[in-house]
């Protein structure tokens, strides 16, 4: 019995440790305002490429600089109020359970998740500048979900199964070339409203 209670208090204490060394304020709701955010924003993409087409015939992306700097403008304000919301939300968890939002477990998460986001960030406009537009979307998918994984081991478990599936969507948008804006339309869109929600339900808003 003592050996077994031992082992308990063990475990108790590794569980403790490893708490305390990972970020654990990320909100349910963060998710699935950036999961709305994101289709409204998907669903502007969609309107500014197939705009004055008629929805009962075969439809032609069209893709002029005027149109790609609306689709600039477009993904620049859902991702600066994607932000905006995660961090209201997360502010808001983190003084309802009385933790720092900026502490050394927060940098270090951020750091980890900014640099695959960084990396992506700059190919894509690079490939933009380059006209490779096709692919610009999956790539996005691929890098977010390898940034998800990176800054797993700072934060709550779940985020690294989001990324693995992220990085899963965005080769199957490489693949499936002229599908990219649906599928990150499901990986942004979607998959962050289920994960909101079961975030949500499991540790509270």
């Amino acid at each position: 019995m003592d050996k077994q209670k031992y082992i308990e208090d063990l475990k108790d204490i590794k569980q403790m440790m490893n708490r305390s060394s990972r970020f654990i304020s990320l909100s349910g709701l963060s998710g699935i305002s950036a999961g709305i955010l994101a289709i409204i924003g998907a669903y502007l993409a969609y309107q500014t490429i197939y705009a004055n087409q008629d929805y009962l015939v075969y439809r032609q992306a069209t893709l002029s600089i005027e149109n790609l700097s609306t689709l600039l403008v477009i993904a620049l304000a859902t991702l600066l109020l994607s932000i905006g919301s995660g961090i209201f939300f997360t502010t808001r968890k983190a003084k309802r359970n009385k933790q720092k939002l900026w502490d050394s477990q927060s940098k270090t998460l951020l750091i980890n998740l900014f640099i695959p986001l960084a990396t992506g960030g700059v190919l894509c406009l690079i490939l933009l500048l380059k006209g490779f537009i096709g692919i610009i979307a999956p790539l996005t998918l691929i890098f977010y979900g390898l940034a998800l994984v990176n800054a797993s081991k700072y934060t709550l478990e779940e985020i690294r199964s989001l990324g693995i599936v992220e990085i899963i969507l965005g080769l199957l948008g490489i693949y499936f070339i002229g599908y990219g804006l649906i599928i990150w339309t499901i990986g942004f869109g979607i998959l962050h409203i289920v994960y909101g929600i079961i975030m949500h339900l499991k540790y509270g808003s």
